[in-house]
């Protein structure tokens, strides 16, 4: 266990909720663990960077309890829309909560696996995780911490010695086990499982739970709970688009009330500012779309509201949902800005800004990433062209919030389009060459670095 105890912060938070929320469970044994990605900089925030990897072993692949925290894996109860059809048979079929610490800061932070075996949800699935699944995921968590969006965070990925048969994978495929951190594991889902139930006293113990540990108010209040979702998702929509992020199934069970991006499926990097561009090839309806990701996001929203309806009247729940739209549009204005490294001017120079690069990004066909990468600091290389006075002119007066002299802002943009994900993984599949993907997770951190406040 860590050298500093002190830093290591244990919790059991989550069995507040009562036996009603959750199912105990047993991890899967494995024939093998090679342990393939550690996060060290996420371990260090909950007294766990000390583990040797032997002791990480035990812990992210075995399971063995850690210290004072849950005594058992817990498998969630929830319910879920799933591309807009109501699903009652939902819960953690391949995952379960592990453990809760808290960091420095007295905060909650929960773990939470992928592919650790079957539950009593798991339906017919067999409770396990792809490698290229893992390695996806790392993939992603890492991207969009270094753009600014909220997300779990990867901790570790362990190769587990198992051939799968897949139907969207050349099969057999290898297997792994996946441990990610974020600040819970409540979903839209999980209240609407309550409402679905009639369980008025679980959705108040619910409402409570949230607000006090994953949100740090001393309140049991509905409308509140709703307003900061509102306002946390409505982030989350806008943090997608800045960084040119399709996470594929937004369905309302993979909506953390945190506003926390995780659940990792088929999501991609747009190339271009294309609103059609899908993630799922299964989207046929492109219900999930770059451009749809806002309203996706709101509807789901909605549901939860619905859903605390059991214990908080209409009209003002109503009137929560319709801020979601203008929380939005100021929230685009910040990642925006953030991603091009400019200081807010005010309201309407800001929209200014946002409608010319939208439009612009838009009818030129350009690529995202180059474009963030070439116009940060607001000055846009003279390569630009006509097609780009507008945003010029709407960059004009803008103050830069940090400077180009880092190493990174000398090389090329990073960039996380599905051709070079395939390739990465092509290499450990191939030869078991794992030298591009922690290459790649390097150069991500580089620019995260580069992009930081």
């Amino acid at each position: 266990m860590p050298a500093h105890p002190q830093a290591y912060r244990p919790a059991t938070a989550l069995l507040q909720l009562g036996d009603g929320f959750y199912d105990p469970v047993a991890a899967a044994t494995f024939p093998q663990a090679t342990l393939r990605f550690r996060n060290g900089r996420a371990a260090a925030e909950v007294g766990l960077d000390t583990l040797d990897d032997r002791e990480w072993v035990e812990h992210f692949a075995s399971f063995a309890p850690l210290p004072e925290t849950l005594p058992q894996p817990l498998a969630l109860r929830y319910h879920g829309h799933q591309f807009r059809q109501y699903n009652p048979d939902l819960g953690d079929g391949r995952g379960f909560s592990f453990a809760q610490l808290r960091d420095a800061s007295g905060r909650l932070l929960e773990l939470g696996t992928k592919g650790s075996g079957q539950t009593p949800y798991s339906r017919f699935g067999d409770g396990r995780l792809t490698l290229k699944g893992g390695v996806r995921e790392v993939l992603a968590t890492e991207m969009l911490e270094a753009l600014g969006v909220s997300t779990s965070r990867t901790l570790s990925l362990i190769e587990t010695g198992e051939a799968l048969e897949r139907g969207d994978e050349p099969s057999p495929t290898r297997s792994a086990v996946l441990v990610r951190m974020s600040h819970g594991h409540v979903r839209i889902g999980t209240f609407q499982r309550l409402a679905y139930h009639q369980d008025e006293a679980g959705m108040r113990r619910l409402v409570g739970y949230v607000l006090r540990e994953l949100y740090g108010e001393q309140s049991d209040d509905p409308l509140r709970l709703l307003e900061l979702v509102v306002d946390r998702t409505a982030r989350l929509a806008a943090s997608y688009l800045a960084a040119g992020f399709v996470h594929g199934v937004l369905n309302s069970d993979n909506i953390n009330v945190t506003g926390e991006s995780f659940d990792y499926g088929p999501w991609r990097f747009a190339p271009t500012w294309n609103p059609a561009f899908t993630a799922a090839y299964f989207d046929h309806a492109g219900l999930y779309a770059f451009g749809r990701q806002p309203e996706a996001i709101h509807w789901d929203v909605m549901q939860l509201a619905a859903s605390l309806r059991l214990i908080a009247d209409s009209d003002p729940l109503i009137a929560l949902l319709e801020a979601f739209p203008a929380r939005f549009q100021q929230a685009l204005a910040d990642a925006l800005l953030w991603r091009l490294g400019l200081t807010s001017r005010d309201a309407e120079e800001d929209r200014r800004l946002v409608r010319a690069v939208e439009q612009t990004l838009r009818t030129t066909d350009a690529r995202l990433d180059r474009f963030f990468f070439d116009a940060f600091g607001g000055t846009l290389p003279d390569s630009y062209g006509d097609a780009w006075s507008d945003v010029r002119d709407a960059m004009t007066g803008f103050t830069p919030r940090k400077s180009r002299e880092r190493d990174y802002w000398s090389g090329e943009p990073c960039s996380m389009l599905i051709e070079e994900v395939e390739s990465i993984w092509a290499a450990i599949a191939e030869r078991d060459d794992w030298s591009p993907f922690h290459a790649k997770v390097a150069a991500i951190r580089a620019m995260g670095a580069a992009l930081a406040v």
